[in-house]
């Protein structure tokens, strides 16, 4: 029984899974994760690898979050994301450890971080709330880290923040990082929040 138990346990974990990380393929594919705008690019990718993490765990988070790298650095090769390839093209080891390895520890940090605080929390709202905001902050804080290392000094970088006026390409980074990173944050507040949630109870009446 209890054999039949884990083997149903690790089938469903198996399908919900899979259902994120075809979520993740489908928003790539149709455009809705990676939203361009005339100044910055935004992304809502975060939000099933959050949910999973959250859901299934810091393994499945880091999974997630390796594919969810892999549909970024593709916008970067592809030519879907400009700024990618202009990092791509700058710099290609720079641009694969800026979208993959980034975020595959930010999934497996931010299902580390919800187990974190299921111990220590009452409020299951504030352990959803804050662990969906940790991954949207950790993507954002390991992007423009991985800016920083590998593409600070270069004449992009140098080019946009002069004719922005600013001779500190930092501050340049600070502010486009930092004004995509807050937008991020609310939407996967509100979204890894709600979804994950619902889900959570879907589980809890399956047990």
């Amino acid at each position: 029984m209890a054999q039949l138990k884990y083997s149903r346990g690790h089938t469903l974990y198996l399908v919900r899974l899979a259902v994120l990380a075809v979520i993740l393929f489908l928003l790539e594919f149709t455009g809705i994760g990676y939203i361009k705008t005339p100044g910055i690019e935004l992304t809502i990718m975060q939000v099933p690898v959050i949910i999973g993490a959250i859901i299934l765990g810091p393994g499945a988070g880091a999974i997630l979050g390796g594919l969810f790298g892999l549909t970024s650095f593709w916008q970067a090769v592809s030519g879907k994301s400009a700024f990618g390839l202009m990092l791509f093209n700058m710099n290609p080891i720079g641009a694969i450890l800026t979208t993959i390895p980034t975020r595959i520890l930010m999934g497996l940090l931010c299902g580390l971080f919800f187990r974190f605080l299921k111990g220590r929390l009452k409020s299951q709202n504030l352990q959803y709330i804050l662990s969906s905001l940790s991954g949207a902050l950790l993507n954002t804080v390991f992007f423009m880290s991985m800016l920083m290392l590998f593409y600070y000094q270069s004449e992009l970088f140098l080019g946009i923040a002069e004719n922005l006026g600013s001779k500190n390409a930092l501050l340049f980074v600070f502010a486009f990082v930092g004004v995509q990173g807050a937008i991020e944050a609310v939407v996967c507040a509100v979204l890894g929040t709600a979804i994950a949630r619902a889900i959570s109870k879907s589980v809890r009446l399956e047990s």
